[in-house]
């Protein structure tokens, strides 16, 4: 059953020959965002117990949500779900299950592509402006227009094994910038006068502040919307499951996770304390040649990250386009159908560059869900744990605390917007 089942993926997509490797690097890139040097941030508003307690609860809950996504993968035998929507109709239906699954994980997949155009962009500007002093400044929209142009050409590379050198080096990159941050901070020291108390701001700002803060913290841990899409390039057989080499991937991903989030966090919080910028590397100011280069390397990763969120969704447009308007599978549809995705986010991330702030809003529906209680939703649908036992506890914890998560990030998205609306800008 698992050579049927093989033979027929294969003749729709790519051959399934990645090694467990290949997953690490594809799960750094996808949940490794320039999101990391904005936790020391967070921490200035949770302070030092609560902001490490959320940090520790989401790298354990997401690990446990993680590990379960990979054993459901091929829980029924014979059978591989090679998308999360695909898992999504084996627990909620045929019917019930898409409406589910798939809006919160194209909120998170479209969402984060359209902010990488932004960040990508944003990057290469800042790049530009501390290498070249004497050169002439672009406005932001042609630095986002130049970032679009580069995915013109590799959104055309065909599956997951094609783009596994862009995806390296996207990890490379988010360790090394990562590293800089929290070895600068580091070098720096304490600043003077260094202040640990909660920044002083009215009840109300500061509640909605904490909310955004545990966004942060949550959203940085976004990796399982492509989970399985990743796993379906592993090859399986029964003597070897694919879950086998997918969790070896997993663990060594999240142990990458935790040697760039924690230091990140601590060290920047412990430089800088309530006067710790967004972004901790433009706190640094100096010297200017890390900044430039802590700079291009985010730009290097979210060329790679683009690419790992996309690719899902790229699948979903060409099924699509083949069942509804009887599109031949080939290069002409890779074509069509790529190139105008791509348009669209590039159009929107140049159009809307505060796309951040809707992000944090509609990101509630979308990054909680699909990395923290959805899988354990569906781990007590299909696998039924004994109730009351540890497993049935841990999944129901996974699932208020997520709740609760996706609640306050909305709230405090909304909030921001409608803060921040007054210095809205198009086409910057």
């Amino acid at each position: 059953m698992e050579v049927q089942s093989d033979k027929i993926w294969m003749d729709n997509g790519p051959s399934r020959r990645a090694k467990w490797w290949y997953s690490t690097f594809h799960t750094v890139t996808a949940m490794i965002g320039a999101g990391v040097l904005s936790l020391p941030n967070a921490m200035a508003y949770l302070g030092w117990g609560p902001g490490i307690l959320m940090l520790l609860l989401s790298w354990c809950l997401t690990l446990n949500t993680m590990w379960q996504m990979i054993q459901l993968h091929e829980c029924v035998p014979g059978t591989r779900f090679d998308r999360y929507l695909d898992l999504g109709r084996h627990a909620f239906g045929p019917k019930l299950g898409p409406w589910i699954v798939l809006p919160q994980q194209l909120i998170v997949q479209v969402g984060c592509d359209i902010v990488y155009m932004v960040t990508g962009g944003k990057c290469l500007k800042k790049f530009m402006e501390i290498a070249c002093t004497d050169c002439t400044q672009l406005k932001q929209s042609y630095w986002i227009l130049i970032f679009g142009a580069i995915h013109f050409f590799l959104s055309q590379l065909p599956n997951f094994n094609s783009v596994a050198g862009v995806s390296l080096a996207a990890a490379v990159m988010s360790l090394s910038y990562s590293t800089i941050a929290w070895l600068a901070c580091l070098a720096r020291g304490r600043i003077e006068n260094v202040s640990y108390a909660y920044k002083r701001t009215s009840n109300t700002d500061l509640m909605f502040r904490v909310f955004n803060a545990l966004g942060q913290i949550s959203f940085a841990f976004a990796g399982h919307a492509v989970a399985l899409e990743i796993q379906a390039t592993i090859p399986s057989t029964p003597e070897k499951p694919s879950r086998i080499p997918m969790w070896h991937g997993a663990l060594g991903a999240y142990f990458i996770n935790a040697i760039c989030y924690f230091p990140v966090a601590l060290i920047g919080y412990w430089a800088f304390g309530q006067a710790v910028d967004d972004n901790v590397l433009m706190a640094l100011e100096k010297p200017a040649w890390l900044i430039a280069s802590a700079n291009l390397m985010v730009f290097i990763h979210v060329v790679g990250s683009y690419q790992v969120y996309a690719m899902p969704v790229f699948d979903l447009i060409e099924r699509m386009m083949i069942r509804r308007l009887n599109f031949a599978p080939g290069l002409a549809l890779r074509l069509v159908a790529r190139t105008a995705y791509v348009a669209f986010t590039l159009f929107v991330g140049v159009t809307f560059p505060f796309f951040g702030d809707l992000l944090g809003f509609f990101g509630g529906f979308g990054f909680a869900p699909t990395s923290y209680f959805l899988p354990s939703i569906m781990w007590l649908i299909i696998k039924k744990p004994r109730r009351f036992s540890i497993n049935w506890f841990i999944n129901w914890a996974a699932i208020y605390i997520g709740v609760c998560i996706m609640l306050a990030s909305t709230i405090g998205g909304l909030r921001n917007i409608v803060a921040d609306a007054s210095s809205y800008s198009f086409y910057t």
